[in-house]
């Protein structure tokens, strides 16, 4: 090679550099324009399987995270997590918790023709603006689409009280709030860290709802929630939820890496023999060998028919996803993946993640034949 040849490579050095920075980087491009949605977009995989009970087989994405925090936008600048997502038009359409520094938080946008690299939205779509949303924020989406009406639950909380809130919208950009839809449930709290292992009673409290995007036999919708145990709540127009004032669970503690807390992840899919896979997240306590605290995804099989107390039809014993990158293994909060997105797409699952209450991950399976 010629001393030219030698010089010509070393000046190449910095933009190849660059290039391999720009496809690693979780930034994510940012855009003052959102793919156009109408009520005549198609939801779905184009070449959607059903799947069977469980769904194995995933592996962590080499790249993750597939998105951080941007400085430059300040609703988002300090933390990402909790994504959920929908695929519409052929792209996955994502939602996504953000916080500020001072850890307000908003729902922020993004999409992707690939699942992996997505352009994010410059702009909130649901950001606190009632009393029950300030100071804490807007938490914690999970968005399901019914004859072209997306149907998003998330939480609303004042730094008192964790309320579950619902929002409706079109387009996934303009959005409107129909306040908290359980305000009347007493949920239980099983504190754990007690050494009398108490339950106590929060009036009001209620977190992460995951609803059933098709009608029963009887006409109604139902809705999974809680992040103590989980229960059931039924509507018959998707806004207004049906529920007892003392509650009891659908599904309690059972296997080690969820005795602490149990929470809702993404809306639960229906299988092939016509039963739902709702993939949820628990706590550890510390028994059988799990980290104290530690927040794994796991998966369980419903039926309707066992509604409204359950119990399930069957559970998985081990996590579908446990932390096990340094980002979830130290972040904001340590020893953390919370699952709350689950697509088909393109002859894969995605499953999307928040990484130690920081980073959005994702994992991916193989569609069952």
């Amino acid at each position: 090679m010629s001393l030219k040849d030698i010089l010509s490579s070393l000046l190449l050095l910095p933009a190849l550099a660059a290039a391999v920075n720009s496809t690693v980087s979780s930034s994510g491009d940012s855009s003052s324009k959102v793919p156009r949605i109408t009520k005549q977009s198609t939801d779905g995989d184009r070449h959607y399987v059903a799947p069977y009970f469980p769904l194995l087989g995933f592996e962590q994405y080499a790249g993750n995270p597939i998105l951080s925090p941007n400085p430059k936008h300040n609703w988002e600048s300090a933390y990402l997590y909790n994504p959920t997502a929908i695929v519409i038009d052929d792209m996955v359409m994502m939602l996504y918790r953000a916080q500020n520094k001072t850890k307000t938080s908003s729902v922020g946008l993004a999409w992707s023709s690939n699942g992996v690299n997505f352009t994010r939205y410059d702009k909130p779509v649901l950001e606190p603006t009632e009393p029950y949303e300030t100071p804490g924020g807007c938490e914690d989406p999970r968005v399901v689409r019914v004859n072209g009406t997306f149907y998003m639950t998330y939480t609303g909380y004042d730094d008192t009280t964790a309320r579950l809130c619902l929002a409706t919208s079109t387009d996934m950009v303009h959005w409107t709030k129909h306040g908290p839809i359980l305000p009347n449930v007493t949920d239980v709290v099983y504190d754990w860290q007690n050494p009398l292992n108490t339950y106590k009673p929060r009036a009001g409290w209620s977190k992460s709802g995951s609803i059933l995007d098709e009608p029963q036999p009887d006409g109604t919708y139902r809705m999974l929630f809680g992040d103590s145990f989980l229960y059931q709540v039924n509507s018959t127009d998707l806004v207004h939820w049906n529920y007892d004032q003392y509650v009891l669970p659908y599904a309690s503690h059972l296997n080690p890496w969820e005795m602490a807390i149990m929470e809702s992840g993404p809306p639960a899919i229906k299988t092939r023999d016509g039963k739902w896979l709702q993939v949820y997240n628990g706590v550890a306590t510390g028994l059988g060998g799990f980290t104290p605290s530690q927040y794994s995804t796991g998966q369980m099989l419903i039926d309707p028919v066992r509604f409204p107390h359950g119990p399930p039809v069957a559970r998985v014993e081990t996590p579908l996803l446990q932390p096990t990158s340094v980002d979830e293994i130290t972040g904001q909060v340590d020893h953390v993946v919370f699952t709350e997105g689950l697509v088909q797409f393109h002859g894969k699952w995605f499953m999307y993640f928040g990484q130690g209450d920081e980073f959005l991950g994702v994992a991916t399976a193989p569609v069952q034949p």
